[in-house]
Order: structure tokens, then C-alpha cells, then sequence
């Protein structure tokens, strides 16, 4: 945990003595190497037989959670805007 904390530290200094300069191309070699953590992650789990076997279980639980979650986001938009409409509705 230290180690992550000191790397990210590292990077907001190295980020504020260059603020002055312009990193487009940051950007592109962020975007890289995003993707290619997501391949090794995928690589990873692909050779975990535990995951490989409970994966329908993994697949339905996941997707029951994240509909879950959306209709329960929709409903809280919901109360959310109707509650922010009448709001304005007073004044």
C-alpha cells in the first residue's frame, strides 16, 4: 500500500514541475496503457480456473447487480427531479 501511495505521490509532483508544459501526448500513452492493463487483467482471470468455473454465477450476479443498480439509480433521478421541479415550481 505504501509503495502505491508513494508512486501516485511521485507522479502529482512530477505533474505540478510540469504543469507549465504542454503533455498532449499524454493522453495517447494513458489510453495505451489502460488497455493494455485491461488485457493483462483479462489474461489473468482467463488462467484463474476458479473464476473460469463459477463464471456463469460471476455473469448473473453481475448482471442482477448492475440492473439492480440502474433502477434504482432511475428511481432516485426520479424523486430527485420531480422533488428539484416543484422546488422551482414555488418560487
Amino acid at each position: 500500500m505504501f509503495t502505491v501511495v508513494l508512486i501516485m505521490l511521485s507522479g502529482v509532483l512530477v505533474g505540478l514541475l510540469l504543469q507549465k508544459h504542454k503533455l498532449t501526448w499524454i493522453y495517447k500513452v494513458i489510453n495505451v496503457l489502460i488497455w493494455l492493463l485491461l488485457f493483462l487483467l483479462g489474461i489473468e482471470v482467463g488462467s484463474n480456473k476458479q473464476i473460469i468455473q463459477g463464471f456463469a454465477k460471476i455473469g448473473f450476479e453481475a448482471i442482477l447487480i448492475g440492473t439492480f443498480a440502474v433502477i434504482g439509480s432511475v428511481i432516485a433521478a426520479a424523486f430527485f427531479y420531480r422533488w428539484k421541479i416543484k422546488k422551482q415550481n414555488i418560487k
